[in-house]
């Protein structure tokens, strides 16, 4: 947004569209940012609509898709709502491509992308992707050059389809709530271990199975939370972090303490490859 608002200015529109699988706060925060910088945003609260299409999706395959014409059909009706527009800029990158498909005809598909795969065949608008050719870290040394501000360049990478990548099994609201707050209280103790801007990502996800906990002298079945950290430079290969215990001891305790319906905390520690740094 700010690289096309220096190129063109006022003539930019930009849109955000919040799907309801953002981060804790992020919408503020977003909104906040934009008035710092002085850039015209129209923001549209679209949660409802993309949550009840994703309710009980079990194929993340299909939530991605369906996410990513989800949100081409929301543009457009902005486009018929402000006055015809003729260009979407998307902040596609390369490992996006390289994941959603082949570049070459001979790789296979790891995961689709929303704005690469996921997008519907014909759309009304002709893109414009000036990071398509750039993995993460030269996206990060171009909005150094244009002096982005540094609550946002310091920002962990976070997918289009927001948590939706990080429920697995059947999507639930009670999993998605539990999911962004997990996520938070990883992003918090971090932040107080003064670890946060030296890892590349870090956040926890959550599936269908539950082990049992202990409620006061009972039993109680709950989910298991899975946190992921780990370090990389262009996120085509990554590692997991070794955190020191006491910060995943204090991670763990808020998390069961503090989030509903959460019995077990685990730590994932597989690398990129063979992994994927995002569990869907």
């Amino acid at each position: 947004a700010l690289l096309l608002h220096k190129a063109i200015g006022d003539r930019l529109t930009c849109v955000f569209v919040d799907h309801g699988l953002l981060r804790k706060d992020e919408a503020k925060n977003v909104l906040e940012i934009f008035d710092k910088l002085d850039i015209k945003i129209i923001f549209y609260n679209e949660a409802d609509r993309f949550l009840d299409l994703l309710l009980d999706v079990i194929d993340p395959e299909e939530r991605r898709k369906l996410i990513g014409r989800e949100f081409i059909k929301v543009f457009e009706e902005i486009s018929k709502q402000n006055g015809s527009f003729k260009w979407l800029a998307q902040g596609t990158l390369y490992p996006d491509v390289i994941e959603s498909a082949s570049t070459n005809g001979l790789a296979v598909t790891i995961k689709t992308h929303h704005n690469v795969g996921g997008l519907p065949e014909t759309i009304d608008f002709k893109l414009i992707e000036p990071f398509r050719e750039l993995y993460k870290d030269e996206v990060r040394n171009v909005a150094r050059l244009i002096e982005l501000p540094s609550e946002i360049l310091e920002r962990h990478p976070f997918p289009g389809p927001g948590l939706a990548v990080r429920i697995i099994g059947k999507f639930t609201p009670e999993k998605l709530t539990i999911c962004r707050e997990s996520s938070s209280i990883v992003e918090e103790e971090l932040k107080k271990s003064n670890i946060h801007n030296t890892v590349w990502q870090a956040f926890a996800m959550v599936g269908d199975d539950k082990a049992v906990g202990v409620l006061g002298d009972g039993r109680k079945m709950g989910y298991i939370v899975t946190v992921r950290i780990v370090e990389s430079t262009d996120a085509m290969t990554a590692d997991w972090v070794k955190i020191p215990y006491d910060v995943l001891d204090n991670i763990s305790t808020r998390i069961t303490n503090e989030v509903d319906n959460v019995s077990w905390v685990t730590y994932a520690i597989s690398s990129k490859p063979p992994s994927t740094i995002e569990p869907q």
